[in-house]
C-alpha cells in the first residue's frame, strides 16, 4: 500500500499536471525509475485522476503518462534506484547512470527533480581548470522538484511540498541567519569543495557501491537528489518547476544584487556590466525598479539586441572606444550612473563599474567573482567623494525566507522568467545543454528530467 508520503508525491505532482495544463498545453510527466502502482491507494488515485481528467478532453492524453508516474508503491526509507547524468572525468560528456540514493539522514530531505537547468559555474567546475578535480560527480544546482520523503528532525518540509534546491543555505540557527543584514549561513555556505552530505561526510549516491561526489549539496542532475533541508526552498505548488527552476542561483543573484544591494530609485540611471545571464537579470532588476536609463557594457556585441528585452536601453563595448569605459560612461550620463552592477568577474570591469558611478551618491556593487590572486586597485578619493562600493552573494536573498517571494514576483507579473529561457532539453541529450553554453548560444537551457 502507498504511503502518506507517496500519496502526497502523487497528488502534489498530479496537481501541477492538472495546473500546468492549459487549452493547448501538453505537459511531460517524469518516469519515476524502478518505481511500480500498487496497492489500494493507488485505486483510488486512479479514480480521482479519472475524475479530474474527464473534465477536459485536453487531458485524456495524460492519463497514461500520469498513472505510470503517480500510483507508486512506498519509497519511504528505502534506496532509491534511478539515472543520473555522472560526470566521471573533467570535461569528459556526462554519462546517463542508473544510480542508487540513499534515503534521507538527519536534517535532509530527498527530493524528486522534475527540471534543472545548466548554469556556468557546473561547467567550471566540470571543466575542473584552476581548481583540485573531483570525480567521479553528479553537477546541478538550479531546479525545481518534489519533497519524496524527510530525514529526522526536518519540521517545516514534508512529501509533496514543491521546493527549489539551492546551492547555499539558511540552518536558522547560527548569527547570520539571525541578521536581517546578512544571508551567509555559517553552516551552509557554499563550499564547492565538499563531496558529502554535513550530517556524516557521506555520499547518498552511489554506483555498484562506489560512492559518488555531491556537487554544492544539491547535485541536480539526478532524478533523484538528497540536500540539507536548509538548502530547500519552499515555494508557491502553482508555480510552474520548468520556469521556477532558473530562480534558484543565477538569476536571483542578479536580480536581487539590483533590488537588494544597488537599490536604484525610479527614474535612475543603471550600468551593467556584463550581460550574460547573470547580468540580465541584474537588468531586470533595474527595470522593475523602473530605472529610466539602463546601460548594458560587454566586449560581445552580439549580446546587445537581446538584452533589449531585459529593458537595456543603451550599450557600450569597451573595445569600441579608446577611451576608458568610466569615462565614456560618465560624458553619456553628465557626471556618471546613480548605480552600476558588475557581474564579470573581471577586476578590470571592477575598477569601471566603481569608477563610472556619480559622486555624492553613487553606488557600484559587485557580483562577479574574480581569480584568487587578483587585487581591486582604485584611488581613495574615490571613496573620499562618496562613492560607495558593495558586494553580494546570491543578491543578498536568504534562500528560505527570500526566494519564496522571488517566485511570487513571477507569479503575480512582475518579474519575466520566460525571456530567461532559450533552449530545453529532455534529460537524455543534457550534453547539448554544455555544448549551448560552451558555444555561448541562448541564456538558460532547460533540462527536462522525464524526457
Amino acid at each position: 500500500m502507498a504511503s502518506t508520503s507517496s500519496l502526497a508525491l502523487s497528488q502534489a505532482l498530479l496537481g501541477r499536471a492538472i495546473s500546468h495544463h492549459g487549452s493547448d498545453q501538453r505537459v511531460s510527466l517524469p518516469t519515476f525509475s524502478g518505481l511500480k502502482p500498487t496497492g489500494s491507494r493507488a485505486s483510488a488515485s486512479s479514480c480521482i485522476i479519472n475524475s479530474q481528467l474527464r473534465t477536459s478532453p485536453h487531458r485524456v492524453c495524460l492519463l497514461s503518462r500520469i498513472t505510470h508516474s503517480l500510483l507508486i508503491m512506498s519509497t519511504t526509507g528505502q534506496i532509491i534506484r534511478c539515472k543520473a547524468a555522472v560526470a566521471w572525468e573533467a570535461g569528459k560528456p556526462l554519462v546517463i547512470e542508473e544510480v542508487e540514493v540513499a534515503p534521507p539522514q538527519k536534517h535532509e530531505v530527498r527530493i524528486k527533480i522534475l527540471f534543472t537547468s545548466l548554469c556556468h559555474t557546473d561547467v567550471y567546475f566540470w571543466e575542473a581548470k584552476g581548481q583540485t578535480p573531483l570525480f567521479p560527480r553528479i553537477f546541478g544546482h538550479e531546479a525545481g522538484g518534489i519533497v519524496e520523503s524527510v530525514g529526522e528532525g526536518v519540521t517545516d518540509l514534508q512529501p509533496g511540498d514543491h521546493v527549489l534546491p539551492i546551492f547555499t543555505g539558511e540552518c536558522g540557527d547560527c548569527r547570520h541567519c539571525h541578521s536581517e543584514e546578512s544571508n551567509m549561513c555559517d553552516l551552509l555556505r557554499i563550499n564547492t569543495e565538499r563531496g558529502g552530505m554535513i550530517h556524516d561526510g557521506e555520499s547518498r549516491f552511489s554506483i555498484n557501491g562506489k560512492p559518488i561526489h555531491h556537487f554544492l549539496g544539491t547535485s541536480t542532475f539526478s532524478e533523484y537528489t538528497v540536500v540539507h533541508s536548509g538548502q530547500a526552498a519552499k515555494i508557491n505548488p502553482e508555480a510552474p518547476l520548468d520556469k521556477a527552476c532558473i530562480v534558484s542561483c543565477g538569476l536571483s543573484t542578479g536580480l536581487g544584487a539590483t533590488l537588494n544591494v544597488a537599490k536604484p530609485k525610479k527614474g535612475q540611471s543603471v550600468a551593467i556590466f556584463g550581460l550574460g545571464a547573470v547580468g540580465l537579470a541584474a537588468a531586470e532588476g533595474a527595470r522593475i525598479a523602473g530605472a529610466d536609463r539602463i546601460i548594458g557594457v560587454d566586449l560581445n556585441s552580439n549580446r546587445f539586441e537581446e538584452a533589449k528585452k531585459f529593458g537595456v536601453t543603451e550599450f557600450v563595448n569597451p573595445r569600441e572606444h579608446e577611451k576608458p569605459v568610466q569615462q565614456v560612461i560618465a560624458e553619456m550620463t553628465g557626471g556618471g550612473v546613480d548605480r552600476s552592477v558588475e557581474c564579470t568577474g573581471s577586476v578590470q570591469a571592477m575598477i569601471q563599474a566603481f569608477e563610472c558611478v556619480h559622486d555624492g551618491w553613487g553606488v557600484a556593487v559587485l557580483v562577479g567573482v574574480p581569480s584568487k590572486d587578483d587585487a581591486f586597485k582604485t584611488h581613495p578619493m574615490n571613496f573620499l567623494n562618496e562613492r560607495t562600493l558593495k558586494g553580494t552573494f546570491f543578491g543578498n536573498y536568504k534562500p528560505k525566507t527570500d526566494i519564496p517571494g522571488v517566485v511570487e514576483k513571477y507569479m503575480n507579473g512582475e518579474l519575466e522568467l520566460e525571456k530567461f529561457i532559450t533552449h530545453t532539453v529532455p534529460f537524455s541529450e543534457i550534453n547539448k545543454a554544455f555544448d549551448y553554453m560552451l558555444k555561448g548560444e541562448g541564456i538558460r537551457c532547460i533540462i527536462t528530467m522525464g524526457a
